[in-house]
């Protein structure tokens, strides 16, 4: 692996781990076992390091949804490779990763935003005009508005003054929010699907 990424790759570990603001240049370098001036050779500031942490996380997640929508075989099927996805993401990551990208690092806050708004918000859209097609939503929802009602919903669950880290779990608060606006989408018919899916998840 090339120097750059290997600096990149433990930066989004330790940010994952701790949060931005709290990890320093020089810890990023000791845990490298390289000196800053190595790292200074590549990312001439901390604000361009997340910038470039914040790039490659924005990357995957494109990757990944737009792959799982294409393998799943219906509307409720991608939703649920979306939890698996989740899953990945938020797996070990501290809530305060996106607070700290939001109020000190506002080139990469304002990249995430653009993933939400644009990107986010058309996955979210075909999802629900797919499973509308399919009989698996309700056909009288207004696609715009749930699809902005999703995004916002998703947010919530970094806010730590609703969820405090020490009570409550990154990972199962996305699950939970998911499932809840999943249910609110769906037909008889794609309720018994929801159904089978989560025996499916429990059986894994």
């Amino acid at each position: 692996m090339e120097i750059q990424d290997r600096i990149r790759h433990k930066a989004d570990e330790l940010f994952r781990r701790y949060g931005i603001r709290s990890v320093t240049m020089d810890e990023i370098a000791a845990q490298l076992g390289m000196s800053k001036k190595t790292i200074y050779q590549y990312y001439t500031d901390k604000d361009q390091l997340v910038d470039a942490v914040a790039v490659d996380e924005i990357q995957f997640s494109q990757e990944r949804c737009t792959r799982d929508a294409a393998a799943a075989e219906n509307a409720i099927e991608e939703i649920f490779k979306v939890m698996e996805f989740v899953e990945v993401m938020f797996r070990n990551m501290n809530p305060s990763m996106l607070h700290d990208l939001e109020k000190y690092h506002p080139v990469g806050y304002k990249k995430f935003l653009e993933h939400k708004n644009k990107f986010l918000y058309e996955m979210v859209k075909k999802n629900i005009e797919r499973g509308i097609k399919e009989e698996l939503y309700r056909p009288e929802i207004d696609v715009e508005f749930m699809a902005r009602y999703r995004l916002e919903s998703m947010m919530l669950a970094f806010n730590p003054d609703l969820f405090p880290m020490s009570k409550f779990n990154l990972v199962k608060l996305h699950q939970e929010i998911l499932e809840h606006f999943l249910y609110g989408l769906a037909t008889l018919k794609g309720y018994k699907l929801i159904l089978k899916y989560k025996q499916q998840r429990l059986n894994k």
